[in-house]
C-alpha cells in the first residue's frame, strides 16, 4: 500500500505523554500507530494500536509490519515509552536492572532500527528519543542510577545516529523531561515533587507534546537534546 499521508509511530501510548502525542499527531492529519502493553482499539479509523511488551522484538515487528501493511510507510517514531525507578543504587535488583534496560534501552533499539531501516530506504523522516534532565543535572535525595544508565544512553545514541543519518534525510532529536504531571504521579506527591524544579512547579503533558511537535516541524534541526524540565538542566539551585 502507498500513501501521501504521514505515519507516526508512539510507544508507551496508552495514557499520559503517549496519549496527548497520539491525538497530537492526529489533529496534524497523520496516521498513527500506538502502542503499549494495554493500549486498546478506538474508533478512530487512523489509529492502529498495537498491544505488547516494546522491550521484545517480536513487538517492534507488528508494530513497524502494522505501520507498513496498513498505512504504506512511517515518517516519524517517538520512543516515549520507559520506565523510572528511584532508589539508592545499592538496592536495584536484577528485576530492576532487567526492567530498565529492557523497556528504556532494547524498547529503543528494536523498534529504531526497523522503523529507521523504513525511512532510510524513503529517505526521510524523524526519530524523537524522550529521556530524563536527570542525566545531565542529578537531584539530591532522587537517587535514580539505572535511570541515569539508561536514558543517557538514549541521549548518546541520538547525537550518534543524527550524525550516522545526516545526509539521508531522516533526523533524530530527543525531548528531555523534568517531572511531568501524568498519571503515574499521585495528586499528593505533587507539591513535593513541583520543589524539585527551579520554577517552582511540575511540567504539564501538554509542555512535552509541544516540544516533539516543535521537533517535528523543525526541519534544520537534528541531534538536540531539547530540555523541557522547569530549569532542571540550568544548574544546581
Amino acid at each position: 500500500m502507498s500513501s501521501q499521508q504521514k505515519v507516526a509511530i508512539i510507544t508507551g501510548a496508552s495514557q499520559g505523554i503517549g496519549e496527548g502525542l497520539v491525538k497530537a499527531y492526529r489533529d496534524r492529519d497523520y496516521k498513527v500507530v500506538a502502542t503499549a502493553r494495554s493500549v486498546k482499539e478506538g474508533s478512530d479509523p487512523g489509529v492502529i494500536a498495537v498491544a505488547g511488551d516494546i522491550a521484545k522484538p517480536a513487538t517492534a515487528e507488528r508494530v513497524v509490519g502494522a505501520a507498513l501493511e496498513r498505512f504504506g510507510r512511517i515518517d516519524t517514531l517517538v520512543n516515549n515509552a520507559g520506565v523510572f525507578v528511584a532508589k539508592p543504587f545499592i538496592d536495584f535488583t536484577q528485576e530492576d536492572y532487567d526492567q530498565n534496560f529492557g523497556v528504556n534501552v532494547s524498547g529503543f533499539f528494536h523498534i529504531t532500527q526497523r522503523a529507521a531501516r523504513s525511512m532510510l530506504q524513503r529517505g526521510a523522516g524523524h526519530i524523537v528519543n524522550i529521556t530524563t534532565s536527570l542525566v545531565n543535572q542529578p537531584i539530591a535525595g532522587v537517587p535514580a542510577a539505572l535511570a541515569s544508565l539508561t536514558k543517557g544512553g538514549l541521549n548518546a545514541v541520538t547525537k550518534e545516529l543524527a550524525i550516522e543519518f545526516a545526509k539521508t534525510g531522516v533526523r533524530v532529536n530527543a525531548v528531555s523531561p523534568g517531572i511531568i504531571k501524568t498519571p503515574m504521579h499521585a495528586p499528593e506527591t505533587h507539591e513535593a515533587m513541583s520543589a524539585l524544579h527551579p520554577v517552582g512547579h511540575m511540567g504539564e503533558i501538554r509542555d512535552i507534546v509541544d516540544a516533539v511537535i516543535y521537533l517535528e516541524n523543525a526541519s534544520f534541526v537534528t541531534g538536540e537534546i531539547l530540555h523541557v524540565d522547569g530549569g532542571q538542566n540550568a544548574g544546581r539551585w
